[in-house]
C-alpha cells in the first residue's frame, strides 16, 4: 500500500469568505474519486488543518501500488476534478508519497 499525501496553500487573492464553499467543493469532488480510479483505495480532504500547519488545506489518500501514483494522476476523472476545483484556487503544492 501507498500513501500520497498532497498538500496546498490558497492563493492570496482567495477571498475568506470562500474557501468554505470551495473546501466544501474540492472535498466532494476528490473523495469521489475512489471507485473511479484504478489502484485509489481512500482519499480524505483535510479542510481544517490545526494552526502550526504550513498549509491550509490537503488530501490524504492510500494507492494499491507506487505505480497508482500515476496512474491517478493521469485519469481523465481526477485531471477534471483537479483542473475544475482545486488548480484554480491554490498554489505552494507539497507532495509526499511513502510506501
Amino acid at each position: 500500500m501507498v500513501h500520497h499525501i498532497v498538500m496546498w496553500k490558497f492563493k492570496p487573492e482567495i477571498a475568506e469568505e470562500q474557501k468554505p464553499e470551495l473546501k466544501r467543493a474540492m472535498k466532494e469532488n476528490l473523495e469521489s474519486l475512489v471507485g473511479k480510479v484504478p489502484g485509489l483505495l481512500t482519499a480524505e480532504f483535510v479542510e481544517e488543518p490545526i494552526t502550526s500547519s504550513t498549509h491550509d488545506i490537503a488530501l490524504v489518500t492510500t494507492l494499491e501500488k507506487a505505480e497508482d501514483i500515476a496512474v491517478y494522476g493521469s485519469h481523465p476523472a481526477h485531471v477534471a476534478a483537479a483542473d475544475t476545483y482545486v488548480r484554480p484556487y491554490v498554489t505552494e503544492r507539497a507532495c509526499l508519497d511513502y510506501e
